[in-house]
């Protein structure tokens, strides 16, 4: 709480106590205060309830090609008839690991060298798909932009050969005046015609 003096029109003034919080902001302080506990209850039980993983089975304890390779981890070679752990430090497994045409990796009936193949293909093509999709569209934009451009040149042609059709009178114009003037025409309206005649 907090205290304010206010004045009154007599020259007193008077102490009034306003109180800090408003009934809203209270509600809210509880919902707030209500809510963070709730909170901290669940981050608790869920704590609890939690139980550690079993420990990881190794590659090694698969005796077979169907059993090994489901898991991500592990790598089936028929050279030596074993489970192995993929080499993750490399892309491909090395050859002292196991020659790719005989590795085996998510399917027992691809060996790894097809299925790098098959991969580096449908990546080739989707990239291709891609490319030549970009390609279709720019060309689409590209022939109906020329069209809007073919038009505003032959436009400017146009105007261009209109206000040269327009000099072209003007200087006619003109040229005829000069003739006029120094009797270079033969028209029978100027006052010289009568002497050229005779």
């Amino acid at each position: 709480m907090f205290l304010e003096a206010v004045k009154l029109p007599s020259g007193c003034s008077m102490i009034l106590r306003m109180p800090c919080f408003s009934a809203e902001r209270r509600t809210r302080t509880t919902s707030v205060f209500f809510a963070a506990v709730v909170l901290c209850i669940s981050f608790v039980s869920l704590a609890e309830c939690q139980t550690t993983p079993p420990p990881a089975i190794p590659c090694s304890a698969y005796k077979n090609c169907d059993t090994c390779v489901p898991h991500a981890k592990c790598l089936w070679c028929f050279t030596t008839n074993n489970c192995t752990d993929y080499p993750v430090s490399w892309l491909l497994p090395p050859a002292s690991v196991c020659y790719l045409s005989q590795a085996r990796w998510g399917v027992c009936w691809l060996n790894f060298e097809a299925l790098i193949i098959a991969l580096g293909v449908l990546g080739g093509t989707i990239l291709i798909s891609i490319a030549v999709c970009c390609c279709c569209c720019c060309c689409k934009k590209r022939q109906s932009g020329p069209d809007r451009d073919e038009e505003r040149f032959a436009r400017r042609r146009e105007e261009i050969k209109q206000r040269a059709e327009e000099r072209k009178v003007e200087r006619k114009a003109r040229h005829d005046e000069i003739r006029k003037k120094y009797g270079l025409i033969g028209d029978s309206d100027h006052p010289y015609s009568k002497f050229e005649n005779e």
